[in-house]
């Protein structure tokens, strides 16, 4: 049993991440549920008749309560909040990297983000996991019928936001090409009209408080920057599962920017620098 246990760790972190939107989080939330579970005596263990089920039902209560939580934290936080960024790894099985690929994008998270706990909790159990209205029922303790509601409303505001087309391959590589030149007319070209810039400083790093609203305004934005940091340099690398990029400034990693692009335009960008977000990024390369 103990071999089958382990063996859910994955699993679990992959839904914790969904969950909270920070891989660190889920870990710590997955070692907390594994935590409870050896302390649980023996004959306790031996009477649960699925351990991943279990394991399933505690991790996910415990992310309910540190979204509960966190939504407390957030009103003191500097300026806007956004997800974890989450470099690819390079040890994981391809086929881990296929499957449930959307549901860990940057666009994806933000989004999940905008709900309720309860919401975010019933969509990801059921239409990402897979796990039934039943299941959802006895974590959230609702009944399956209001979870189902939950689910349906959560749906919504995912299709939505969703992208109305397949992204053209190259879009970041033009934004990055276009930025280290400072060519406003080129990055005025991959930019939708209605282009949205927001960054994550945490109040550890400069970044903007407020998004940046306009293609044209997050032109400026952009060249700006690339004129004022010398020695900020750009590199490409897969953020989320995403083409997106790493900023370095004099050789220190200093932000890791995430796109949102629609067809040939980009609609949002999305430039984490809040440190204690980007640890992981410290030997992505």
């Amino acid at each position: 049993m103990t071999s089958a246990i382990v063996q859910e760790r994955r699993q679990l972190t992959g839904l914790a991440h969904r969950l909270l939107g920070s891989l660190s989080d889920a870990e710590d939330v997955v070692q907390e549920a594994f935590g409870r579970w050896y302390a649980l005596s023996a004959p306790q263990r031996e009477a649960i008749e699925s351990p991943g089920a279990w394991l399933t039902t505690v991790t996910s209560r415990i992310c309910l309560d540190h979204l509960g939580s966190a939504r407390v934290r957030r009103e003191r936080y500097v300026g806007e909040w956004l997800p974890e960024p989450v470099p690819e790894d390079p040890l994981a099985d391809p086929a881990d990297r296929v499957a449930l690929a959307e549901s860990v994008t940057m666009a994806f998270l933000v989004v999940l983000d905008a709900m309720t706990p309860a919401e975010r909790v019933a969509f990801v159990l059921h239409d990402v996991f897979g796990y039934p209205f039943a299941e959802v029922a006895a974590v959230l303790d609702r009944s399956a019928a209001a979870c189902r509601q939950l689910a349906s409303t959560a749906r919504r505001r995912v299709r939505a936001a969703r992208a109305p087309a397949p992204p053209r391959v190259g879009v970041v590589r033009a934004f990055k090409v276009a930025w280290e030149a400072k060519d406003i007319d080129g990055l005025l070209g991959l930019l939708d009209p209605g282009a949205t810039l927001t960054a994550d400083g945490g109040g550890l790093a400069s970044a903007v408080l407020r998004p940046i609203e306009g293609g044209e305004r997050v032109a400026r934005y952009a060249v700006g920057l690339a004129t004022r940091a010398a020695g900020m340099t750009l590199a490409e690398h897969l953020v989320n599962g995403r083409p997106g990029l790493v900023v370095r400034q004099d050789g220190m990693l200093a932000a890791v920017i995430a796109f949102d692009v629609a067809g040939d335009v980009i609609r949002r960008v999305w430039a984490v620098r809040n440190p204690e977000k980007l640890r992981r990024w410290s030997l992505a390369r």
